[in-house]
């Protein structure tokens, strides 16, 4: 668990996200449903998991991202899982996988060219791209696997229509993934896409120290 000094640095949403799970997690407890104890106990650790991380790897999160992140993590497990989202609103999943793999394959982009100190010279811009989008749609895969393991030892049914429903995942995860690639490919070019160059300028407004050669060539 985070210690206060952490906790008060932590956007509202973030907070307000982490108290509903506890107070979900008890209730379950209560009336011990087990299956949302363990969801709403699991979205928690994982809404802890993204600055504790970062800051593990030296990176600072702008707060918009994370608590982007926290509300995505929210939206999928617990909305998507314990509140039934995805049998209610047919367009949930689809949203939420195309939101993922843009947000991983602007991720990947970010951090692959932080490995170049933010040399946008070291390496063609098209292969930087490259292999952001593979960043994205590797995480993409992964949450698959993810959803079959669930699937197997919790009885859940998170695949819904098994292959229909993967495949339908990994068609949209590609469609997103290649967005956020392109998005950190025109950023090399001096270009932007609305809304993500801004994220893009804000995470390495934020992160400096990681991207030095980039500042002294602007």
């Amino acid at each position: 668990m985070v210690n206060l000094k952490h906790r008060l640095k932590s956007p509202i949403v973030v907070l307000v996200i982490q108290a509903i799970l506890t107070v979900e997690a008890v209730t379950g407890i209560a009336t011990q449903t087990w299956s949302a104890v363990f969801v709403a106990l699991s979205t928690l650790v994982l809404t802890l998991l993204p600055r504790r991380f970062a800051g593990y790897l030296g990176i600072n999160l702008p707060r918009a991202l994370l608590s982007a992140i926290v509300v995505f993590i929210f939206a999928a497990l617990f909305l998507g899982e314990v509140s039934d989202f995805y049998e209610r609103f047919w367009w949930w999943d689809v949203v939420l996988h195309f939101i993922s793999a843009l947000s991983f394959g602007l991720m990947g982009f970010l951090l692959i060219f932080m490995l170049f100190e933010g040399d946008r010279y070291a390496a063609p811009p098209w292969a930087l791209g490259v292999l952001a989008f593979c960043v994205g749609l590797s995480i993409g895969a992964l949450w698959e696997v993810f959803e079959f393991t669930m699937d197997q030892l919790f009885a859940m049914n998170m695949q819904k229509s098994g292959l229909v429903d993967t495949m339908k995942d990994l068609i949209i995860d590609t469609i997103g993934a290649a967005i956020g690639a392109l998005s950190g490919f025109l950023y090399l070019k001096g270009l932007q896409i609305r809304g993500l160059g801004r994220i893009t300028d804000q995470f390495v407004e934020a992160n400096k120290r990681f991207y030095r050669k980039l500042r002294r060539k602007k």
